[in-house]
């Protein structure tokens, strides 16, 4: 019988019940994957991260959503160093490398905020999609692609107030998500992310999706420091820096859960 270090914790915001709720498993060795694939859909959360130390400092890291493993989650990464500063090295300061399929990810905290230094994803113009019109119900401004759809609007309100149709979102296989963004009269721009072909019909606070969104919105508004809020229902905020080929994503936490997760092998399978 495994016993599972559990916590999760509540990304991108300083109030519990807010922001975006992560797990986090900190193992001693790699789980065969369908066993951390089965627990992530447990938890039912859009992602559960398991992180292995390898020395003070360093870390593998991954994620899995209720479905699929991913190459890239930020509010699962910030929650993972959130853990590891606070619960796990209390006295410890410095940065925190990961190890993940999207290469090192360096992580650092100035006072109570998270920063993490992710890749750059800036999308490249794209034809836009009659489908994607549907399953939002709105004719965007602009298209762009990346691992994600970045649809832009000139009315936040219509990305706040916007219902998509999640069954026609599903059926752009080519995309992990999509994102909706417009600027805004508090922030510098306002988005949602959508994924349901991941398991997750709308994220609430999504850290990936602004490795794309942060390079869009700093080259239309000449800057290279935002502030950006994620308006789903949970809604959170991100501190975001244009960094070239890197941007700077920021953030707070807050500690929801701790236990333990029991797991038995041989009883363990994918139904």
């Amino acid at each position: 019988m495994r016993k599972i270090p559990f916590y999760q914790v509540d990304a991108f915001t300083l109030k519990p019940f807010r922001g975006n709720p992560a797990a986090v498993c900190i193992i001693e060795e790699w789980l065969p994957d369908r066993i951390m694939q089965l627990i992530a859909r447990e938890n039912n959360l859009s992602e559960t991260a398991f992180a292995l130390e390898r020395r003070e400092g360093f870390y593998e890291l991954r994620w899995f959503t209720p479905l699929v493993e991913v190459d890239l989650c930020g509010h699962a990464t910030l929650a993972t160093a959130f853990v590891i500063y606070r619960e796990l090295r209390p006295g410890y300061d410095g940065p925190i490398e990961f190890s993940t399929r999207s290469g090192i990810l360096t992580v650092f905290k100035d006072h109570d905020v998270i920063y993490m230094d992710f890749p750059s994803r800036k999308g490249t113009p794209a034809e836009k999609i009659p489908l994607l019109e549907r399953a939002l119900g709105s004719e965007p401004a602009e298209v762009y692609r990346s691992r994600d759809l970045l649809v832009v609007f000139d009315d936040p309100d219509e990305v706040i107030k916007m219902k998509p149709d999640f069954a026609e979102l599903q059926k752009l296989n080519d995309v992990l998500g999509v994102i909706v963004t417009a600027p805004h009269y508090e922030y510098d721009f306002v988005s949602r992310f959508f994924a349901p072909r991941a398991g997750v019909p709308e994220d609430p606070v999504t850290g990936s999706a602004h490795c794309t969104l942060i390079p869009y919105w700093s080259a239309r508004l000449g800057k290279k420091s935002l502030r950006a809020y994620q308006a789903s229902e949970r809604g959170g905020e991100v501190i975001c820096e244009d960094r070239g080929e890197r941007v700077l994503i920021g953030g707070h936490g807050v500690l929801y859960a701790a236990g333990t997760i029991f797991v038995d092998d041989e009883e363990a399978e994918i139904g």
